[in-house]
């Protein structure tokens, strides 16, 4: 599979210290080091791939509020003002548009979730609203199925960015402010001296840092495990894929009962119909089964289970201590960038469907198609946290297939932690204790 993030300038010399080191180059990290560097830290991003060679590039683009988690809320109004004002102030593109949302159903439960979360939402001042039938049907012109609805929600303000282009710009800002970029560069574990956190040794060498920021998407688990701690974590696969470019039957997003679909920058589109992710059975799944078992139940229409090669290689697999002085799994050829093998069946079913409920866009080909882990947490919320056993060291992990467009955000809020200074927004939903210290695992809400 060719990489699908575009690429970006490396530094070759790895520093000796810094104030902070960030494992991994995804939007959590990169965004991260940032505002870091913007506040006048030495950083260095570690990654033992590529820059959003994992699921920052792989996912669907959407930067939404409609629909979130209340306790995403907050975080997510901030990171759209961020989408926003970031390519002005750093001088990049991201491909950040504010093409809004449209949802439209026949199915009066769908109009009931959407009703009871705008109940909820209405208190943060979120701007979507309901649809009549009516206004259902005039916001979907293209869709065969239109006379069939009976309502909608539309999110006006939310949008869209540029998975291939978002985080690598965002990881050049840093870069320009200061921070080091150093790809192909695994970092096989925590330098812990005196209980607390004194830097990270790379397969490169040392790195000398007082704090460290684990951004490490579906390794994360792994990589705390050597080091004992634990991080209830489980992954998802997923299989996306893009159209060519074709005509326009919706600005932006737009989901339905049958089909949902995300108009690109290039005028392609990405396509998800009765595609459902899979959860491999793995040793750490198994691990953390009861954990998870509020959310399976929740999302137990979203995926469906199977055995793959997950289960005996790869960040759920069983694995002895490394030793620091030796290649890890992080370095191995096929790890060190998560490419999994994405299922080709779902491809021509959704064509047809897509040709059945857009005549305008029948025949389309298919473009690129590719595979994707989505790191999930049990409750469906991110770890954006310190971790008080381990003092320096923090995390930010678990998006559970909504971390790309809360990344600015994220990303701020895990500087802020680090810097010790006021938070963007009340941290306590994201702080790592709740996965851990015996509090009750809430259920997931809208996603």
């Amino acid at each position: 599979m060719p990489l699908l993030a575009e690429p970006v300038a490396d530094d070759a010399t790895l520093p000796q210290e810094v104030d902070v080191a960030i494992i991994g180059g995804g939007i959590a990290g990169v965004t991260a080091a940032y505002f870091l560097a913007k506040a006048g830290q030495r950083v260095a991003v570690l990654e033992k791939g590529v820059i959003a060679g994992e699921q920052s590039s792989r996912n669907w683009g959407w930067c939404r509020v409609q629909n979130r988690d209340e306790r995403e809320i907050p975080l997510m109004l901030k990171s759209m003002a961020l989408w926003e004002s970031l390519p002005a102030e750093a001088g990049i593109d991201v491909g950040f548009r504010r093409t809004g949302l449209i949802y439209a159903t026949s199915s009066r439960q769908d109009m009931e979730n959407w009703r009871t979360w705008l109940d909820m939402a209405r208190a943060y001042q979120v701007h979507s609203r309901l649809l009549t039938a009516e206004e259902a049907r005039a916001m979907t012109p293209g869709h065969s199925g239109a006379d069939q609805w009976i309502g909608g929600v539309h999110s006006p303000n939310d949008g869209m960015a540029t998975p291939s282009r978002a985080a690598p710009a965002i990881a050049g800002a840093a870069r320009a402010l200061g921070a080091t970029l150093h790809q192909r560069c695994a970092v096989r574990g925590l330098d812990i001296q005196g209980g607390r956190i004194a830097g990270v040794i790379t397969e490169r060498g040392t790195v000398r840092a007082g704090s460290v920021l684990l951004a490490g998407g579906a390794w994360s688990s792994l990589f705390l495990k050597r080091h004992g701690i634990d991080l209830p974590q489980s992954s998802i696969r997923s299989t996306v894929f893009a159209t060519e470019p074709a005509a326009e039957v919706t600005p932006g997003g737009l989901y339905t009962p049958e089909i949902t679909i995300g108009r690109r920058e290039d005028g392609s589109y990405i396509i998800a119909a009765s595609n459902r992710g899979d959860i491999e059975i793995t040793p750490q799944g198994i691990r953390y089964a009861l954990k998870f078992w509020p959310t399976l139940v929740a999302r137990r229409k979203m995926v469906r289970f199977a055995i793959g090669e997950s289960f005996f290689r790869g960040p759920q697999a069983l694995m002895r201590p490394w030793r620091m002085d030796r290649p890890t799994i992080f370095e191995a050829d096929d790890m060190r960038i998560l490419d999994p093998t994405p299922k080709e069946s779902i491809v021509a079913p959704a064509l047809r469907q897509l040709g059945i409920s857009f005549p305008a866009l029948q025949g389309v080909k298919r473009g690129k198609l590719w595979g994707g882990w989505i790191d999930s947490t049990p409750d469906a919320v991110p770890v954006i946290s310190s971790v008080q056993a381990m003092p320096g060291l923090f995390l930010s992990t678990g998006y559970s297939g909504h971390g790309f467009g809360i990344g600015p955000g994220a990303g701020h809020l895990a500087a802020d932690l680090i810097l010790g200074r006021a938070p963007i927004v009340d941290p306590t939903p994201f702080r790592y204790e709740r996965l851990v210290d015996g509090s009750p695992i809430q259920k997931p809400g809208m996603m």
